[in-house]
């Protein structure tokens, strides 16, 4: 007796279209050049924010770890060989679609003794108010860079051999 089998389901799985990037008004004010900028400044302080973040996390995590007093003091060290980003980009501000949230001032936090309890709940109040406010920021630096990339990649559309610039000259096409 012949086996019969059940046909084939074919399901699509299409991923549903992206909207197609449009100019914004708040670009107007960049060439390529300076928007190309741009999108590299914005990446470099997310970067940078990044890199803060995962600091206070870390430092939020060993502080929770009850009664590693030295581990506590050696991020201290750790954290005070390296300087940080204090400033914002003047660029951000110029692009800027949501007022910046307010940065914590993290070289309070480093200098922080968290050695009795109330300390303790203090600092780590603190270093959870700065992972928010670096968690904003970085949210809000997400956002600006999604915009200047649809930015580029309208005005890519709207003139294809704009994205030839960006090619070493002297190249082999060059």
């Amino acid at each position: 007796m012949a086996e019969t089998s059940a046909p084939a389901v074919v399901t699509s799985r299409a991923k549903p279209r992206r909207p197609v990037p449009e100019r914004s008004e708040d670009f107007e004010q960049y060439d390529l050049e300076g928007l190309r900028g741009l999108r590299t400044a914005l990446t470099e302080e997310e970067n940078r924010i990044s890199y803060w973040r995962r600091i206070v996390q870390a430092r939020i995590d060993i502080m929770r770890v009850d009664g590693d007093e030295a581990a506590v003091l050696n991020l201290r060290r750790v954290l005070s060989e390296r300087s940080g980003s204090g400033h914002r980009l003047a660029l951000v501000d110029s692009a800027a679609h949501d007022a910046t949230p307010p940065l914590p001032d993290l070289a309070a936090l480093w200098d922080a003794d968290p050695r009795t309890g109330a300390d303790r709940s203090r600092v780590l109040e603190q270093l959870e108010t700065a992972e928010a406010q670096l968690s904003a920021y970085r949210t809000t630096l997400h956002r600006w860079l999604d915009a200047a990339t649809g930015e580029l990649v309208a005005r890519y559309r709207e003139e294809p051999t704009l994205a030839l610039r960006i090619l070493p000259l002297g190249g082999p096409l060059g």
